[in-house]
């Protein structure tokens, strides 16, 4: 069994819950791009060998397990909120809104929601917040993962509209050559302001 569902087990306030929803963010860091947090709930009798953090796992696994994993969740949705409102609302707030409209679109109602780190608090639920989680709790990771591939395929496509940036290559993370295009360029609509302030003469 993996290790990750074998500790997710050892938490849960009784044996018999079943409805177990993982919830993680990606894109906290980027210069560039929307956050996105993504909440799903996997089948409890489907234990997917090489689950763990996204960031642990090589970009073909990843696809392969996203694959498997949309197709085998009891549900799942990823939300994104816009640069133009983490600009307004700052990064953690937009993080938070994300992951509770995430949880919240959820069918059927999960019986408790485990966080990646973020303390959140949302009425009829029971969420509790793990530090690490995305490496310690299998639902968590598989929402990481999901998270992450569909964060990409999107800065993927932004990568189309915006080629100057390079966003197929570091997804708007602050690279070298990121930074070294915003100054030649300035920025574009999916910059985050609040974020490239230092970098704009």
């Amino acid at each position: 069994m993996n290790p990750l569902f074998t500790y997710e087990n050892s938490i849960l306030p009784k044996e018999d819950i079943t409805l177990i929803c993982g919830v993680d963010e990606v894109g906290r860091g980027p210069l560039a791009g929307p956050v996105a947090a993504c909440a799903c709930i996997p089948c409890r009798n489907i234990d997917f060998e090489g689950i763990n953090d996204s960031k642990k796992v090589s970009l073909n696994r990843r696809n392969d397990l996203y694959n498997k994993l949309i197709n085998s969740v009891l549900d799942y949705k990823t939300v994104f909120v816009s640069p133009e409102e983490i600009d307004e609302i700052n990064i953690l707030n937009a993080t938070k809104k994300a992951m509770i409209n995430a949880i919240t679109s959820l069918f059927p109602l999960p019986e408790i929601v485990l966080i990646d780190a973020v303390p959140i608090t949302i009425k009829n639920y029971l969420c509790k917040s793990i530090i690490k989680g995305d490496a310690k709790c299998y639902s968590i990771a598989c929402a990481s993962i999901i998270a992450k591939i569909e964060r990409d395929n999107l800065m993927m496509r932004f990568a189309e509209i915006y080629p100057e940036y390079g966003f197929d290559e570091h997804k708007g993370y602050g690279t070298s050559h990121h930074i070294e295009m915003i100054k030649k360029y300035g920025p574009c609509d999916i910059h985050r302001k609040t974020f490239i302030k230092k970098f704009i003469i």
